[in-house]
């Protein structure tokens, strides 16, 4: 076999660069070199081939549905592909949401299982380009001894000839996700069918691209609030912000897989803390606070040494100025020839430009006070994605909260040793002044402990239901999707619409019921007929669970003078928050009583179950916002706890008092009784 330079001295034709325009000639019929020969044993395989490319295209959608693992899919495909097209090389490019970059590459050259590849080579790399460029027509190459792309021959792929090319990208949606390519080792005319038959089998394939892309993006999902999770958790526990810095350095390094990463943090000299972008720069130290590298330190490698410590001026460094400037913006670098764009004024040698192409600069910044920069450094050229920069973003957030935090508390401390100095002489005033700093910093913590249960229900509650209608929609944008399976989701994205409403209704009742914004709409009320109503509804609700609602009235007529949509709500809630916690097969009582003490007239309404009752010190914070039981997540008992805080705000509204009582069952054994007992003044 002779190289594509061999090859043209050989035929007397020179090699020429391809032009997009003439990416279609390549499909052409046109464009041969040899016209194929069936031998006689060749002639039943042409004969059963569209039934086997057929047969094909279901094994791959029939292994994505039952593998566990799309990605390892992917690893099998090329090499079935290759044997089923006769063909002795297969590349499987995954291209991202940008429809430019590649992300993935799964390379078969002849052996058992295709190889993973993050970076193609330029020969590949310009052949996935022109595919792409071809759209959907198959990109056909019959001799790539004639032809260029770019300034990459493409006669040889790692030190192995090959002299034909086919290809065509795989769309899922609408949006190209992925590049096939086939080649021989010899020029090959590729005929009609072939070209029909690849892209045939491109909808089989852009599938199962599809599936791998949402395995690998739910994965670096997890990956990436794992990370900040931990970031999180240990801004709210440590006191030691260097553990802090590198645990942050550590898991954004590792998570990204990049080289090295480094936390430089500035230290003032002046009181100006970021300089306009036509003044100069405030005179401030930049120091290496922390640092993270991928090189062993064993190794006598010149990208190896430590940084930390290592200090300069901000004037020193244009690229750290020109991130000052633009804060909050990033800088991102590719490769060096971004570097060429920086200004000239120097660049700060940490950055080792010339052993560390690809570098992203992000500024630590907290109400336009630059604190730092977290810098994370490749030493192969890289595209930085998109999903990578906005964690890096939400990285720095977070370290920007965490170094203003303890600038400040080191602030604070100092001012409380001052005052301590002053106060010394009396005592009194000392222990007064710390007895109120203690009150604060409690109510700081509560008000902390109340905001993080309330951000921590609210988001679960919002994203959740949203979750399925997302999912609800997804699936509706199916084609051919049956009617059945239509109304199916359509009920889905109803039922999880109408809780959103149904969890923000209750938040704003709450909120208008607590600023007094919410006036009685007094009427005449007969509580028999309400409770009639309620308890038919709830009837036919525990029916599934074994629940039976007894009911027991006086014979005197129960009329009130009351607000009819805030009564009922109020009982709606007491027997739905009992069936939700009574045992199984049990009785739900609801008892309404006329007592005579010689006050003024009352109506007593109890709502008792059977269950796992509640704790005293659970019963004084029963009726807070947010507050579920111990054991209720374990049991996985759906719920936002604003129902009984609901509850008692409108008991309130009503002029009237709740309480709640919890003790060991007489009927029925380890079990607890449980009842909340509603006085409401009988107008």
């Amino acid at each position: 076999m002779v190289n594509s330079q061999e090859k043209t001295k050989a035929t007397g034709k020179k090699s020429r660069a391809i032009n997009p325009a003439e990416i279609e000639s390549f499909a052409s019929p046109r464009n041969s070199c040899f016209e194929p020969v069936l031998r006689p044993e060749s002639v039943y395989r042409l004969m059963q081939q569209e039934s086997d490319y057929f047969d094909l295209g279901r094994k791959i959608t029939q292994k994505m549905v039952n593998s566990p693992d799309p990605e390892a899919v992917l690893l099998e495909l090329p090499g079935a592909i290759a044997d089923g097209f006769g063909v002795e090389y297969c590349l499987i490019a995954l291209i991202a949401s940008d429809a430019v970059t590649v992300e993935k590459a799964y390379w078969y050259p002849g052996n058992p299982v295709a190889t993973q590849q993050d970076r193609l080579n330029p020969g590949l790399s310009n052949l996935v380009k022109a595919t792409m460029l071809a759209r959907k027509n198959p990109l056909a190459i019959a001799d790539t001894g004639a032809v260029e792309i770019g300034q990459s021959s493409l006669s040889k792929l790692e030190d192995k000839p090959f002299g034909a090319v086919l290809g065509t990208t795989t769309q899922f949606q609408g949006q190209v996700n992925g590049v096939i390519l086939l080649m021989r080792t010899r020029p090959y005319n590729w005929t009609l069918q072939q070209k029909e038959q690849l892209l045939a089998l491109s909808d089989s394939i852009a599938m199962a691209i599809s599936q791998a892309q949402l395995h690998r993006q739910v994965r670096t999902s997890l990956q990436h609030q794992n990370l900040l999770n931990n970031l999180t958790m240990a801004i709210r526990s440590s006191t030691d912000l260097d553990r802090i810095l590198n645990l942050a350095i550590d898991g954004t390094a590792r998570t990204l897989e990049v080289d090295r990463g480094l936390i430089l943090l500035l230290k003032y000299t002046d009181s100006q803390l970021k300089s306009n972008s036509q003044g100069r720069p405030p005179r401030a130290k930049v120091t290496v606070a922390c640092e993270w590298s991928a090189f062993d330190q064993s190794e006598q490698n010149q990208n190896v040494g430590t940084l930390l410590n290592q200090s300069f001026w901000l004037a020193e460094c244009a690229l750290c100025q020109q991130t000052f400037n633009n804060s909050p913006a990033l800088t991102v670098i590719a490769d060096k020839p971004d570097f060429k764009d920086q200004p000239q004024a120097g660049i700060a040698p940490i950055f080792a430009q010339n052993v560390m192409p690809s570098l992203l600069l992000v500024p630590l910044e907290s109400k336009d006070t630059v604190l730092g920069f977290l810098v994370l450094q490749q030493s192969q050229p890289r595209i930085w994605l998109k999903e990578e920069l906005e964690l890096v973003e939400l990285v720095s957030a977070q370290l920007s909260i965490a170094i203003l935090g303890f600038q400040m508390q080191r602030q604070i401390l100092a001012l409380v040793e001052e005052r301590t100095t002053h106060l010394k002489s009396n005592l009194v005033v000392q222990a007064k002044w710390y007895e109120k700093t203690r009150q604060q910093l409690e109510q700081q913590r509560q008000l902390n402990e109340m905001k993080d249960e309330f951000i921590d229900t609210v988001s679960h509650e919002l994203k959740t239901p949203l979750t399925k209608m997302r999912l609800a929609i997804q699936n509706l944008r199916r084609p051919g999707l049956p009617s059945d399976k239509q109304a199916r989701y359509l009920d889905i994205l109803e039922q999880q619409c109408n809780q959103e409403i149904d969890l923000i209704n209750d938040l704003l009742t709450i909120q208008q019921l607590e600023s007094k914004k919410v006036q009685l709409q007094v009427q005449r009320v007969d509580l028999k007929y309400l409770i009639a109503d309620l308890a038919q509804s709830f009837e036919a609700t525990w029916a599934d669970k074994g629940l039976t609602l007894a009911v027991e009235l006086p014979a005197n007529p129960l009329m009130l003078q009351t607000d009819l949509n805030s009564l009922s709500r109020i009982l709606q809630e007491l027997l739905t928050n009992a069936g939700k916690y009574c045992d199984p097969d049990t009785t739900v009582n609801l008892n309404v009583a006329c007592p005579v003490d010689g006050q003024s007239p009352q109506i007593v309404v109890s709502v008792s179950n059977i269950g796992a009752g509640i704790s005293p010190a659970e019963q004084t914070q029963i009726f807070d916002k947010f507050h579920r039981g111990r054991g209720v997540t374990e049991k996985a008992i759906a719920g936002t706890g604003l129902g009984l805080a609901l509850v008692k705000s409108l008991v309130q509204h009503l002029n009237g008092t709740i309480a709640v009582s919890s003790c060991p069952s007489q009927q029925y054994q380890d079990a607890w009784e449980t009842c909340f007992t509603l006085s409401l003044p009988q107008m």
